[in-house]
């Protein structure tokens, strides 16, 4: 037993050796082949072309307003002041009247359920929080102001205020369709 253990420490150290030479030469194959790729491609750089120059202008148009003068800011405020007066008549009715019990109402909680003529004119039965309600043309309803300007058979159409995303109040239409086998 003691000799078939040195017999086999020798075999595995020739082993070991051998490996060991053959991964050597795959590492210096290795290096060899990138060093020729190397050699071989080289970076193409193109030139870039350069900047062009700045040449500053004088301002010389002296009929117009010079855009950071006093009186071009004046004459932009004076424009949004009238454009502020245009909203502000838009609004103004609406916010003097007495408000109807419809528009204290989102509009989408509003439901159309039916309609009738009442004394020749059409008349919209609509529903909310399961109570009834009767709407004819002129009648406020939704809470941006929404105020019916038709009534037919299977609609109602309204004229909404609302503001846009600069804050301008702007009309815009909304309706309602009936909706067949609600509750």
């Amino acid at each position: 037993m003691s000799l078939s253990r040195p017999l086999f420490t020798v075999a595995a150290g020739l082993i070991l050796l051998a490996m060991t030479a053959c991964g050597a030469s795959r590492d210096e194959a290795l290096q060899v082949w990138m060093a020729e790729q190397r050699s071989q491609n080289k970076a193409k750089v193109e030139v870039l072309p350069e900047p062009t120059k700045f040449l500053p202008q004088a301002y010389t148009s002296d009929s117009l307003l010079e855009p950071f003068s006093k009186q071009k800011l004046a004459q932009a405020l004076k424009r949004d002041a009238n454009q502020t007066i245009a909203n502000a008549a838009l609004i103004a009715p609406e916010l003097s009247r007495r408000k109807e019990p419809l528009e204290s109402f989102p509009l989408d909680a509003v439901v159309m359920v039916g309609s009738l003529i009442k004394v020749g004119q059409p008349v919209a039965l609509v529903r909310v929080d399961n109570l009834l309600y009767q709407v004819k043309q002129g009648n406020y309803l939704g809470q941006n102001f929404g105020r019916v300007t038709k009534v037919s058979e299977t609609s109602l159409a309204l004229r909404e205020i609302v503001q846009d995303a600069a804050g301008e109040w702007i009309e815009r239409a909304a309706s309602l369709q009936l909706q067949e086998g609600s509750k």
